[in-house]
Protein backbone atom coordinates (compact mmCIF):
# COMPACT_ATOMS: atom_id res chain seq x y z
CA UNK A 1 0.00 0.00 0.00
CA UNK A 2 1.15 3.03 -0.64
CA UNK A 3 0.81 6.14 1.73
CA UNK A 4 0.60 10.15 0.81
CA UNK A 5 3.44 12.28 2.59
CA UNK A 6 0.53 13.63 4.43
CA UNK A 7 -0.89 10.21 5.94
CA UNK A 8 3.15 9.68 7.12
CA UNK A 9 3.02 13.00 9.41
CA UNK A 10 -0.76 12.80 10.12
CA UNK A 11 -1.00 9.09 11.48
CA UNK A 12 1.28 9.14 14.93
CA UNK A 13 2.21 6.09 16.58
CA UNK A 14 1.35 4.29 13.28
CA UNK A 15 3.41 1.42 14.36
CA UNK A 16 1.76 0.88 17.91
CA UNK A 17 -0.38 -2.01 16.85
CA UNK A 18 1.88 -3.69 14.21
CA UNK A 19 2.27 -7.28 15.34
CA UNK A 20 6.49 -7.70 15.22
CA UNK A 21 7.49 -10.27 12.29
CA UNK A 22 9.60 -13.53 14.15
CA UNK A 23 12.28 -14.90 12.94
CA UNK A 24 16.38 -15.25 13.32
CA UNK A 25 17.22 -11.83 12.13
CA UNK A 26 14.94 -10.18 14.81
CA UNK A 27 15.52 -13.12 17.46
CA UNK A 28 19.29 -12.44 17.20
CA UNK A 29 19.15 -8.38 16.75
CA UNK A 30 20.76 -7.00 18.76
CA UNK A 31 23.76 -8.63 19.55
CA UNK A 32 26.24 -5.82 20.45
CA UNK A 33 26.33 -2.35 21.24
CA UNK A 34 23.88 0.06 18.69
CA UNK A 35 25.20 3.25 17.84
CA UNK A 36 23.20 6.16 16.66
CA UNK A 37 25.00 8.40 15.07
CA UNK A 38 23.24 12.39 15.18
CA UNK A 39 24.73 14.42 11.85
CA UNK A 40 24.30 17.53 14.10
CA UNK A 41 25.42 19.82 17.65
CA UNK A 42 24.44 18.39 20.59
CA UNK A 43 21.05 20.15 22.18
CA UNK A 44 19.00 20.23 18.73
CA UNK A 45 15.50 18.63 18.53
CA UNK A 46 17.44 15.88 16.34
CA UNK A 47 19.81 15.13 19.17
CA UNK A 48 17.58 15.25 22.02
CA UNK A 49 15.15 12.78 20.34
CA UNK A 50 17.77 10.19 19.57
CA UNK A 51 18.68 10.12 22.90
CA UNK A 52 15.25 9.75 24.60
CA UNK A 53 14.91 7.09 22.26
CA UNK A 54 18.56 5.63 23.62
CA UNK A 55 17.30 5.82 27.09
CA UNK A 56 14.43 3.73 26.48
CA UNK A 57 15.59 1.31 23.95
CA UNK A 58 18.55 -0.12 25.76
CA UNK A 59 16.84 -2.15 28.40
CA UNK A 60 14.27 -3.15 25.71
CA UNK A 61 17.16 -4.33 23.60
CA UNK A 62 19.25 -5.29 26.82
CA UNK A 63 22.22 -3.60 24.85
CA UNK A 64 24.04 -0.61 24.88
CA UNK A 65 22.22 2.07 22.66
CA UNK A 66 24.31 5.12 22.62
CA UNK A 67 24.53 8.24 20.57
CA UNK A 68 27.33 9.70 18.78
CA UNK A 69 27.59 13.78 17.24
CA UNK A 70 29.43 13.58 14.21
CA UNK A 71 29.10 16.95 12.84
CA UNK A 72 29.73 18.85 9.51
CA UNK A 73 28.61 19.95 6.17
CA UNK A 74 25.28 20.58 6.93
CA UNK A 75 25.13 16.91 8.54
CA UNK A 76 26.78 15.09 5.41
CA UNK A 77 29.68 13.67 7.38
CA UNK A 78 27.96 12.12 9.95
CA UNK A 79 25.39 10.87 6.89
CA UNK A 80 28.40 9.43 4.92
CA UNK A 81 29.42 7.25 8.13
CA UNK A 82 26.15 5.98 8.95
CA UNK A 83 26.05 5.32 4.59
CA UNK A 84 29.46 3.24 5.02
CA UNK A 85 28.51 1.34 7.70
CA UNK A 86 27.58 -2.23 7.80
CA UNK A 87 23.62 -2.98 7.23
CA UNK A 88 23.49 -4.80 10.02
CA UNK A 89 21.45 -2.41 12.70
CA UNK A 90 24.52 -1.77 14.62
CA UNK A 91 24.94 1.84 13.56
CA UNK A 92 22.00 3.84 12.84
CA UNK A 93 21.48 7.42 11.87
CA UNK A 94 18.97 10.33 13.34
CA UNK A 95 18.12 12.79 10.62
CA UNK A 96 16.57 15.73 9.94
CA UNK A 97 14.56 17.68 6.87
CA UNK A 98 18.06 18.95 5.84
CA UNK A 99 18.71 14.87 4.73
CA UNK A 100 16.31 15.82 2.04
CA UNK A 101 17.49 19.56 1.46
CA UNK A 102 20.98 18.23 1.07
CA UNK A 103 20.47 15.92 -1.73
CA UNK A 104 19.30 19.08 -3.54
CA UNK A 105 21.81 21.37 -2.73
CA UNK A 106 24.80 20.01 -2.70
CA UNK A 107 26.77 17.46 -4.00
CA UNK A 108 27.00 14.27 -1.81
CA UNK A 109 29.51 11.66 -1.27
CA UNK A 110 26.34 9.05 -0.91
CA UNK A 111 22.78 8.98 -2.97
CA UNK A 112 20.31 10.01 -0.93
CA UNK A 113 17.56 7.66 -2.34
CA UNK A 114 19.52 4.44 -2.51
CA UNK A 115 22.70 4.72 0.47
CA UNK A 116 20.08 4.46 2.79
CA UNK A 117 17.41 2.52 4.59
CA UNK A 118 14.81 5.22 5.92
CA UNK A 119 13.43 3.31 9.11
CA UNK A 120 11.06 5.78 10.55
CA UNK A 121 9.70 9.46 10.90
CA UNK A 122 9.81 10.06 14.93
CA UNK A 123 7.89 13.47 14.56
CA UNK A 124 7.39 16.84 12.74
CA UNK A 125 7.62 20.20 13.60
CA UNK A 126 6.37 22.97 11.86
CA UNK A 127 7.33 26.41 10.74
CA UNK A 128 5.39 30.16 11.36
CA UNK A 129 5.79 32.67 8.97
CA UNK A 130 6.59 35.85 10.99
CA UNK A 131 7.50 39.64 10.98
CA UNK A 132 8.23 42.45 13.09
CA UNK A 133 4.89 44.05 14.91
CA UNK A 134 5.03 46.86 12.69
CA UNK A 135 5.81 45.47 9.65
CA UNK A 136 3.19 46.31 6.64
CA UNK A 137 1.84 43.46 5.88
CA UNK A 138 -0.79 41.25 8.40
CA UNK A 139 -1.92 38.25 6.59
CA UNK A 140 -0.17 36.44 4.00
CA UNK A 141 -2.44 37.65 1.10
CA UNK A 142 -1.11 41.32 2.50
CA UNK A 143 2.25 39.93 1.91
CA UNK A 144 1.87 38.15 -1.85
CA UNK A 145 0.23 41.71 -2.74
CA UNK A 146 3.65 43.77 -1.69
CA UNK A 147 6.29 41.25 -3.10
CA UNK A 148 4.00 41.80 -6.39
CA UNK A 149 3.58 44.92 -5.99
CA UNK A 150 7.71 45.57 -5.72
CA UNK A 151 9.52 42.30 -6.85
CA UNK A 152 12.98 42.05 -5.11
CA UNK A 153 12.01 44.24 -2.46
CA UNK A 154 10.96 42.15 0.25
CA UNK A 155 13.58 40.54 2.16
CA UNK A 156 13.78 37.63 4.22
CA UNK A 157 16.31 35.71 6.36
CA UNK A 158 17.80 32.26 5.75
CA UNK A 159 19.28 30.06 7.73
CA UNK A 160 19.57 26.96 5.32
CA UNK A 161 17.42 24.37 4.58
CA UNK A 162 13.88 23.81 4.86
CA UNK A 163 13.75 27.50 6.55
CA UNK A 164 15.53 28.68 3.60
CA UNK A 165 13.78 26.81 0.73
CA UNK A 166 10.12 27.64 2.29
CA UNK A 167 10.67 31.32 1.73
CA UNK A 168 11.59 30.56 -2.00
CA UNK A 169 9.26 28.10 -2.23
CA UNK A 170 6.42 30.97 -0.90
CA UNK A 171 7.82 33.63 -3.71
CA UNK A 172 7.80 31.09 -6.54
CA UNK A 173 4.25 30.82 -5.22
CA UNK A 174 3.57 34.37 -5.44
CA UNK A 175 5.29 34.46 -9.00
CA UNK A 176 7.82 37.60 -7.65
CA UNK A 177 11.04 37.40 -5.91
CA UNK A 178 11.86 38.00 -2.73
CA UNK A 179 15.60 38.72 -1.46
CA UNK A 180 17.32 35.66 0.78
CA UNK A 181 19.22 37.37 3.62
CA UNK A 182 21.62 34.71 4.75
CA UNK A 183 22.44 33.59 8.81
CA UNK A 184 24.37 31.10 10.22
CA UNK A 185 21.53 30.35 12.54
CA UNK A 186 17.88 31.37 13.06
CA UNK A 187 18.55 33.00 16.83
CA UNK A 188 20.77 35.24 15.22
CA UNK A 189 18.81 36.33 12.47
CA UNK A 190 15.41 37.19 15.03
CA UNK A 191 16.86 40.30 16.26
CA UNK A 192 17.05 41.88 13.11
CA UNK A 193 13.07 40.28 11.99
CA UNK A 194 12.54 42.04 15.09
CA UNK A 195 14.28 45.18 14.71
CA UNK A 196 12.46 45.48 10.70
CA UNK A 197 16.25 44.92 9.23
CA UNK A 198 15.02 42.02 7.71
CA UNK A 199 11.29 41.70 6.48
CA UNK A 200 9.95 37.87 7.08
CA UNK A 201 11.09 34.86 8.49
CA UNK A 202 9.98 30.95 8.23
CA UNK A 203 11.09 29.34 11.32
CA UNK A 204 10.23 26.79 13.17
CA UNK A 205 7.82 27.04 16.11
CA UNK A 206 9.90 26.21 19.26
CA UNK A 207 12.13 28.99 17.72
CA UNK A 208 9.68 31.66 18.01
CA UNK A 209 6.84 31.01 19.67
CA UNK A 210 8.29 32.54 22.91
CA UNK A 211 8.70 36.02 20.65
CA UNK A 212 5.25 35.98 19.27
CA UNK A 213 3.63 35.18 23.00
CA UNK A 214 5.64 38.33 23.89
CA UNK A 215 4.72 40.46 21.32
CA UNK A 216 8.33 40.76 19.69
CA UNK A 217 6.76 38.85 16.65
CA UNK A 218 3.44 38.36 14.76
CA UNK A 219 2.91 35.17 13.15
CA UNK A 220 0.98 35.86 9.75
CA UNK A 221 0.75 31.70 9.23
CA UNK A 222 1.82 28.62 9.50
CA UNK A 223 3.06 25.63 6.83
CA UNK A 224 1.87 23.15 8.65
CA UNK A 225 -0.79 21.34 6.86
CA UNK A 226 -3.61 22.01 9.50
CA UNK A 227 -4.16 24.94 12.50
CA UNK A 228 -1.88 24.51 15.49
CA UNK A 229 -3.24 23.88 18.49
CA UNK A 230 -0.99 26.59 20.35
CA UNK A 231 -1.86 29.29 17.71
CA UNK A 232 -5.24 27.94 16.76
CA UNK A 233 -6.36 31.36 15.50
CA UNK A 234 -3.23 31.70 13.23
CA UNK A 235 -4.50 30.52 9.61
CA UNK A 236 -2.23 28.23 7.55
CA UNK A 237 -0.19 29.36 4.25
CA UNK A 238 -2.31 26.58 2.54
CA UNK A 239 -5.73 27.97 3.47
CA UNK A 240 -4.20 31.43 2.56
CA UNK A 241 -4.60 31.13 -0.88
CA UNK A 242 -1.97 29.16 -1.23
CA UNK A 243 -3.61 25.36 -1.55
CA UNK A 244 -0.93 22.44 -1.21
CA UNK A 245 1.78 24.34 0.89
CA UNK A 246 3.01 22.69 3.50
CA UNK A 247 6.21 22.73 4.50
CA UNK A 248 8.43 21.38 8.12
CA UNK A 249 11.19 20.01 9.55
CA UNK A 250 11.48 16.54 10.96
CA UNK A 251 13.17 13.70 12.59
CA UNK A 252 14.25 10.32 10.97
CA UNK A 253 16.04 7.19 11.74
CA UNK A 254 18.03 5.65 8.96
CA UNK A 255 19.92 3.20 8.41
CA UNK A 256 22.60 1.72 5.61
CA UNK A 257 21.26 0.47 2.47
CA UNK A 258 20.61 -3.10 2.85
CA UNK A 259 19.27 -3.60 6.34
CA UNK A 260 17.06 -6.59 6.58
CA UNK A 261 13.41 -6.13 6.14
CA UNK A 262 12.95 -8.26 9.39
CA UNK A 263 15.67 -5.51 11.26
CA UNK A 264 14.19 -2.32 9.90
CA UNK A 265 10.34 -3.62 11.18
CA UNK A 266 12.24 -4.13 14.38
CA UNK A 267 13.68 -0.84 14.78
CA UNK A 268 10.40 1.02 13.50
CA UNK A 269 8.13 -0.63 15.36
CA UNK A 270 10.63 -0.51 18.78
CA UNK A 271 11.02 3.07 18.25
CA UNK A 272 7.12 3.98 17.58
CA UNK A 273 6.37 2.53 20.79
CA UNK A 274 8.73 4.79 22.86
CA UNK A 275 6.52 7.28 21.20
CA UNK A 276 3.80 6.52 23.50
CA UNK A 277 5.94 6.48 26.53
CA UNK A 278 4.67 9.53 28.47
CA UNK A 279 8.44 10.85 29.22
CA UNK A 280 8.75 10.94 25.38
CA UNK A 281 5.72 12.33 24.15
CA UNK A 282 6.03 15.01 26.47
CA UNK A 283 9.76 15.96 26.16
CA UNK A 284 8.70 16.32 22.52
CA UNK A 285 5.78 18.14 22.49
CA UNK A 286 7.85 20.45 24.54
CA UNK A 287 10.36 21.20 21.76
CA UNK A 288 6.95 22.02 19.64
CA UNK A 289 7.20 18.39 17.74
CA UNK A 290 4.73 16.06 17.00
CA UNK A 291 5.26 12.31 17.50
CA UNK A 292 4.88 10.09 14.54
CA UNK A 293 6.13 6.58 14.72
CA UNK A 294 5.75 5.38 11.11
CA UNK A 295 6.67 2.39 9.13
CA UNK A 296 10.15 1.91 7.06
CA UNK A 297 7.56 1.91 3.62
CA UNK A 298 6.07 5.19 4.72
CA UNK A 299 9.11 6.66 5.83
CA UNK A 300 10.99 5.88 2.88
CA UNK A 301 7.95 7.27 0.56
CA UNK A 302 7.90 10.31 2.53
CA UNK A 303 11.73 11.03 2.36
CA UNK A 304 11.31 10.47 -1.50
CA UNK A 305 8.71 13.01 -2.04
CA UNK A 306 10.66 15.44 0.66
CA UNK A 307 13.79 15.28 -1.76
CA UNK A 308 11.60 15.64 -4.92
CA UNK A 309 9.74 18.40 -3.69
CA UNK A 310 13.09 19.95 -2.08
CA UNK A 311 14.56 19.55 -5.67
CA UNK A 312 11.87 21.00 -7.77
CA UNK A 313 12.44 24.44 -5.32
CA UNK A 314 15.86 24.55 -5.49
CA UNK A 315 15.31 24.40 -9.47
CA UNK A 316 12.70 26.74 -9.40
CA UNK A 317 14.50 29.15 -7.46
CA UNK A 318 17.48 28.67 -9.65
CA UNK A 319 19.91 28.09 -6.90
CA UNK A 320 23.14 26.36 -8.13
CA UNK A 321 24.35 22.78 -6.43
CA UNK A 322 27.33 23.12 -4.68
Amino acid sequence: MQFSRRAALAAPFALAAVRPTSGQAQGSFPSQTVRIIVPYSPGGASDIAARLLAEKLTPLWKQSVVVENRTGANGIVGSEAVAKSPPDGSTLGFVSVNHAVNAALYTTPFDTLKDFSVLSIIYSVPLVLVAAPEFPANTVQELAALVKAKPGSVTFAGTGGAVHLAAEMFAHKVGAPMVHVPYRGSTAAHPDVIGRRVDVMFDTLPAVIGHVQTGKLKALATTAAQRLPLLPNLPTVAESGFPGFEASTWGAIIAPAGLPAPIASKIATDAAAQLQVASVKERLEALGATPVGSTPEQAQSFVRDEVAKWQAVVTQAGIEKQ
